[in-house]
């Protein structure tokens, strides 16, 4: 770049050009001075002049056109220069800076009353309104050429050409790595399309093989489901004839149907008769065998006969031998005939204990096909007998049992691959609308609850949907066994060991519900509600239907009340209820969980001597009428099965008549009895050192839990 010493004058041209534009400015600004400043030391993207001096050039409002130059030492001003500048300041408004505070010497980097602009390249000058004065001027890239603009505040640049070069590589090399990054990235994303396009095709492929992969399910699942309900109906055809059936007969202006046993029965019957006839006879020939007792066997000092010493004459005191009888027998024909006898009437008696062993078995069964015939007979007369796939996921395969206004069926969820139990709840057409809302919002109420129950003992709710407008079903957790009553009617007992492991699941249930919050009051217990997953006592347990369960929240529960008001009044099981229940007054009775306490005691009770402790053989009715739980005072065990003493000491724990002496279920389940041995060894060898420190005076554990029972 060359410098000059000296200035130059301004090219007439260019002066007009640039004196008709800042006029037009100037009448845009409010009649604002406009200065046009020249600066042969800025950017590359400036013009350069000849001169490395300043140049100013000062349009005025007048016509008039002066051209001045400044002089070259900078230090003098000349009376022309004096005078435009004055002009300049009297065009400028009232408060304004002086036009001499506008500008400052060539040395310096800014000046107030201009703004600027940078870029990658350089330092651009603009004007207020943001307008450059030519567009040629802002050009980056063309040198050699003067460029001027109109701003309100002076720049300079001390930047070498060198280092606008370098800032100007610096830029294209962002700017092309910016590219290259931007095209790998580009090409990033056209990859990444193609392998969604290939990753969509192989969803939909999959989808494609798993909707027919279900498709298979179902059509195996249901071909499955048909023969089983063949070989079902076939095994119930043969037991129809071994074990009986329902016949309709004709009472009166009534058909009643009344159960006739098969020829099983018929035919042990007929055995049992035949066999007391048997044993009759031999009691009848060893009776005759008596009276043919060889004399030499009778008792010297039984009494002696009349009518044998009237016959032999007067006794003198000495022995006589008998007379010969022809039916007499010797003593060793005696005790071989007596011996058969003996031995005859044993094999009878262990023949009779067969039959009834046999008998008692064929009564099981029988009470299994019953309930088959009326499963099959509920089956057939159900709505979605056809195998129906419920909210296209549940598709029902056979009818499990049938309640009052409930059906369960076992299912199959198509999407988590899983048998389920689909419980289908019916509402009678006949029904007023205020009973359905009622009925929808009490199963509502069950489901809300048994939702937010998650635990090992209890049976999991996973889903409830509607149906039709009379008709909604839940998704029950499936459990292959069969509930703890049914195994209670084909074994009558259970032994204690099984029976407290089902006990001590249940307690660990209940405390489970005691321990959330809000608590849970199952109110409902009994064995029909203990499902046994396995089919038998020997395996796990878990708890369901909550349809009567109560939330003990802090709106209806006060312990120091007594617990919280009994709405429901009359429903339930009245077996396993306890006496409160039945209480009736002006206010309702107050429960709580000692209700579950008493159900378990009742529960354990049945499963050890295969009978309920109270009203055993009584209908709901008869209990009601008869007031046979609120006079269950007192519970009495009988001497068969045998029955360890912990095991009824417990029995009577949950069995105390007075709610406020019987423990709760969280005392109830730190027993000792129903932890294991080595628990329950240190429980009481605890009690023992507690008894030796003066805290107890037993050193039973049984006592240890008579003294929590008498703390509750």
């Amino acid at each position: 770049m060359q410098s000059f010493k000296h200035f130059d004058k301004f090219d007439p041209q260019k002066l007009e050009l640039l004196e008709a534009r800042l006029k037009g400015n100037r009448s845009q600004h409010s009649q604002q001075p406009i200065v046009i400043k020249d600066d042969s030391n800025q950017s590359t993207g400036s013009r350069s002049s000849t001169n490395d001096d300043v140049q100013e050039v000062v349009v005025e409002t007048s016509k008039e056109r002066k051209r001045k130059r400044k002089a070259p030492d900078g230090d003098q001003t000349t009376p022309s220069k004096t005078n435009a500048r004055q002009n300049l300041e009297n065009l400028l408004p009232s408060g304004s800076k002086k036009i001499s505070e506008y500008f400052r010497h060539s040395g310096s980097s800014s000046s107030p009353g201009r703004a600027t602009v940078k870029s990658p390249v350089g330092v651009y000058p603009i004007s207020p309104s943001g307008n450059s004065m030519d567009s040629s001027f802002s050009h980056p890239t063309t040198p050699h050429k003067a460029r001027a603009e109109v701003t309100s505040k002076a720049s300079q640049t001390e930047l070498t050409l060198a280092d606008l070069k370098q800032l100007e590589n610096r830029a294209t090399s962002d700017i092309r790595e910016k590219e290259s990054t931007i095209d790998s990235l580009s090409t990033t994303n056209i990859e990444f399309q193609k392998q969604l396009e290939a990753a969509q095709k192989v969803i939909e492929k999959l989808k494609e093989q798993t909707a027919k992969s279900t498709e298979m399910t179902k059509k195996l699942l249901i071909d499955k489901a048909i023969i089983d309900r063949k070989e079902a109906r076939r095994r119930c055809m043969e037991n129809r004839l071994r074990l009986g059936q329902f016949t309709t007969q004709r009472q009166g202006a009534q058909f009643v149907e009344t159960w006739c046993d098969g020829y099983a029965f018929t035919d042990l019957i007929k055995l049992q008769e035949n066999l007391a006839k048997e044993k009759e006879e031999v009691e009848r020939k060893r009776k005759l065998l008596a009276k043919r007792k060889p004399a030499t066997l009778v008792n010297v000092n039984s009494k002696p006969n009349k009518k044998a010493s009237m016959s032999n004459g007067p006794d003198d005191g000495f022995a006589k031998p008998a007379k010969a009888d022809d039916n007499s027998l010797s003593p060793t024909e005696y005790y071989e005939r007596d011996e058969i006898f003996k031995l005859r009437l044993i094999a009878l008696k262990k023949e009779e204990a067969d039959l009834q062993a046999e008998l008692q078995k064929l009564e099981r069964d029988r009470n299994v096909h019953i309930r088959e015939l009326k499963r099959i007979q509920s089956e057939d007369q159900s709505q979605f007998k056809d195998y129906p796939v419920l909210s296209n996921r549940y598709l029902l395969l056979e009818l499990i049992g049938k309640g009052g206004f409930s059906e369960v069926h076992k299912g199959f969820d198509v999407k988590e691959q899983r048998y389920m139990a689909c419980k289908v709840h019916q509402l009678s057409k006949e029904w007023k609308e205020d009973k359905k809302a009622n009925y929808i919002k009490h199963a509502l109420r069950e489901y809300e609850i048994h939702k937010s129950l998650d635990h090992c003992r209890v049976i999991k709710l996973f889903d409830v949907f509607e149906i039709d407008s009379n008709s909604f079903c839940t998704v029950l957790e499936y459990c292959p066994g069969n509930d703890l009553d049914f195994y209670l009617k084909q074994h009558k007992t259970i032994a204690e060991r099984e029976a407290k492991s089902i006990i001590a699941q249940v307690v660990h249930a209940l405390k489970y519900l005691n321990e959330r919050k809000p608590p849970i009051i199952h109110y409902d217990l009994k064995p029909g509600n203990i499902l046994l997953m396995s089919g038998h006592v020997s395996g796990e347990i878990k708890l369901t239907d909550f349809g009567l369960s109560k939330i003990m929240d802090d709106e209806h529960y006060n312990s120091s009340e007594g617990g919280m008001d009994l709405t429901s009044q009359g429903a339930g099981t009245y077996w396993y209820l306890p006496p409160e229940c039945f209480v009736v007054g002006k206010d309702p009775p107050k429960i709580s969980s000692k209700v579950d306490v008493w159900s378990v005691g009742i529960i354990f009770y049945q499963c050890l001597y295969g009978k309920k402790p109270f009203g055993h053989n009584l209908s709901q009715a008869s209990i009601l009428e008869q007031n046979t739980i609120l006079k269950a005072t007192d519970v009495q065990f009988p001497p068969k099965p045998p029955v360890s003493n912990e095991a009824k000491e417990f029995i009577r724990r949950c069995l105390v008549y007075n709610k406020d002496v019987r423990s709760d279920v969280l005392t109830l389940s730190k027993t000792s009895y129903l932890f294991p041995n080595n628990k329950r060894a240190a429980a009481s060898s605890s009690s023992n050192n507690a008894s030796s420190s003066g805290y107890f005076s037993s050193h039973s554990p049984l006592n240890v839990a008579a003294v929590d029972n008498s703390a509750s």
